[in-house]
């Protein structure tokens, strides 16, 4: 009877948190009757349902639309407008450009022909998709670089493991990478993710491996890895964590690439409407460095921890191959070989997605006049969205086949929402929403009253403890849900000290990217993890060093080439000043 009701009680604790957690925080708006403590009370419940996601994340989102007009903090059509913003724009248009180069197959072309380019040595090798997957993550979700990444990565390991004499089981004699299937082995499984921030579909991510020869392989959860030899089996580990990493570390290089670029950006835009600072050219000036040092770095920890510290191939890219090591680049090569040449539905998504990046860089680089200096009348109404918008239109409007078939548009708006990521919408509109919510109850200048003593620390140690209270927090949260509540809080910190509010959002807003612990910590590294290849302590120790490696690569950017491209050692002209301060300057 007792265990019934335990797992009873169990089994509804989600409904017990649901209903427990405005009852305790109750006491804030009935005992202080303020607009602050208003606006408290709902900020921290949705930081509560975002960090344990009793509640889906998009519908965690709308509580501003219920409580702030209930609490007086804000009209019902005033909280409205804040849920559809530039950022939703900009994000439909990248959003139909990856739609169209997963469509195409444009991303497998990208990674293969970047493989072929660094050799077939294992530690080559690793190195190669993890450019491939970081340069792919640029431009698209992270999640969608590591599922079109992995089912090469899988091919090749498979025809490596095939090549050697130790093999576990049998051997497939036929085995080739199936474009409709996706992928090639011997699992099926389907990881619940805890969090989603970055995919499209919030509930699950679904990995299928179709059974090949041995069907008893997908008996188990979760299959072995098709190999005995330690050394194989750490390659497996190394290359498969790699892929997983490298997505992440390329999102953070545009402002595109991942979720919280985005919406820093857009708060940026709403809290500080006459900061022109952050554009797409300076963004990427300031994370391409910090991208590339840490692809590099992570490569060589991986290598270390899993393969082992014999970095003689560094100096030797010649020579005899291996069998292991002819096997890969026969896979790779056959594979690039059967996509035949660039069909003319490629070259124009390539040709589009040249453009935008163009227009992106040139539209305000700053130390010169971009081409929105051609509209001066309409200065600061053209926007990194427009571009986005105009070029993502004509995937509708392009025919995607010759006047010999009916016409069919490069893609249609049901692929298109498909791979829209609408719970990141609603996400980030709630996060606007609480933020304007903060500033018109008084919450911020009472936050960055009470964070003023922190003035007494150097500005570096400051930003450092900010870096690593997000990196802890998005470990267990979604990164988008974890930098919409940091958001007002480090804006007002930054403030308060009188410092530019840029030093200390940036570095936080990258950040927020580095949950590499647990494959539960993003969507990228529970579909790694489902691959059977890594284990939870596997990607906790791996994961370790590189959330090192990325707070020291960010720290690094912002402490040297950061501060000249954002002038983040004066206070800006675009941010209010306090009547008190302390003015500890950086």
């Amino acid at each position: 009877m007792l265990k019934k009701l335990r797992q009873g009680l169990w089994n509804y604790h989600n409904v017990a948190l649901i209903v427990l957690m405005p009852l305790l925080l109750l006491p804030l708006p009935l005992v202080f009757r303020q607009k602050e403590a208003e606006c408290a009370f709902v900020l921290l419940l949705m930081a509560t349902y975002w960090m344990t996601e009793v509640i889906p994340l998009s519908m965690t989102a709308m509580l501003p639309a219920i409580l702030f007009p209930l609490f007086g903090v804000m009209k019902s059509s005033a909280v409205a407008k804040e849920y559809f913003k530039d950022f939703h724009f900009l994000l439909i248009g990248v959003i139909c450009l990856a739609t169209s180069i997963e469509k195409w197959g444009l991303h497998r072309r990208i990674a293969l022909r970047l493989v072929t380019l660094v050799g077939v040595n294992p530690a080559w090798l690793i190195l190669g998709f993890m450019s491939g997957c970081a340069f792919i993550s640029m431009w698209v979700q992270n999640i969608s670089a590591v599922t079109m990444v992995m089912p090469i990565v899988e091919a090749v390991l498979q025809q490596i493991m095939k090549a050697k004499a130790e093999c576990a089981g049998k051997d497939n004699p036929c085995l080739q990478l199936d474009e409709e299937n996706n992928y090639t082995g011997k699992m099926s499984e389907i990881v619940s993710e805890k969090k989603n921030p970055n995919g499209p579909d919030e509930s699950f991510t679904c990995v299928q491996i179709q059974p090949v020869s041995q069907p008893d392989a997908a008996q188990g959860v979760q299959a072995r890895p098709p190999c005995r030899s330690k050394q194989d089996l750490m390659m497996c580990k190394a290359m498969c964590i790699g892929i997983a990493y490298s997505s992440s570390i390329g999102g953070i290089t545009t402002l595109p690439g991942t979720s919280p670029n985005l919406i820093f950006s857009e708060y940026l835009n709403q809290i500080y409407p006459d900061c022109n600072s952050i554009n797409f050219g300076n963004w990427l000036m300031l994370c391409l460095p910090i991208s590339v040092i840490m692809l590099l770095l992570t490569w060589i920890w991986l290598y270390w921890l899993f393969i082992g510290s014999d970095f003689r191939f560094l100096c030797r890219r010649g020579g005899e191959h291996t069998e292991k090591e002819k096997a890969a680049r026969k896979v790779i090569e056959d594979e690039y070989k059967s996509l035949g040449p660039m069909s003319s539905q490629e070259i124009f998504t390539g040709a589009v997605f040249l453009v935008m990046v163009a227009l992106w860089l040139t539209r305000s680089p700053g130390f010169i006049p971009g081409w929105a200096s051609l509209f001066p009348h309409q200065k600061g109404y053209i926007t990194d969205a427009t571009v986005s918008l105009l070029l993502g239109f004509l995937f509708f409007i392009v025919p995607a086949y010759g006047p010999s078939r009916k016409y069919e548009s490069m893609i249609s708006w049901k692929e298109f929402q498909a791979s829209m990521p609408w719970k990141v919408a609603l996400l980030v509109g709630g996060g606007f929403a609480l933020a304007e919510g903060t500033k018109e109850s008084g919450l911020s200048l009472w936050v960055a009253e009470l964070l003023t003593p922190l003035g007494f620390l150097p500005v570096l140690a400051t930003i450092t403890i900010a870096c690593i209270i997000v990196t802890t927090i998005t470990e267990v949260a979604s990164n988008a849900a974890t930098i919409t509540i940091f958001l007002p809080i480090l804006s007002p910190l930054a403030e308060a000290i009188h410092v530019n509010p840029l030093y200390v959002l940036i570095p936080s807003t990258l950040c927020t990217s580095f949950s590499f612990l647990l494959p539960v910590s993003n969507p990228p590294n529970a579909v790694v993890f489902a691959y059977g290849h890594v284990s939870i302590m596997d990607m906790v120790k791996a994961g370790l060093g590189v959330n090192v490696i990325g707070l020291l690569s960010v720290l690094l950017a912002v402490a040297t080439w950061g501060v000249p491209l954002f002038s983040l050692n004066t206070y800006p002209d675009w941010a209010p000043v306090l009547p008190e301060f302390n003015s500890t300057a950086p």
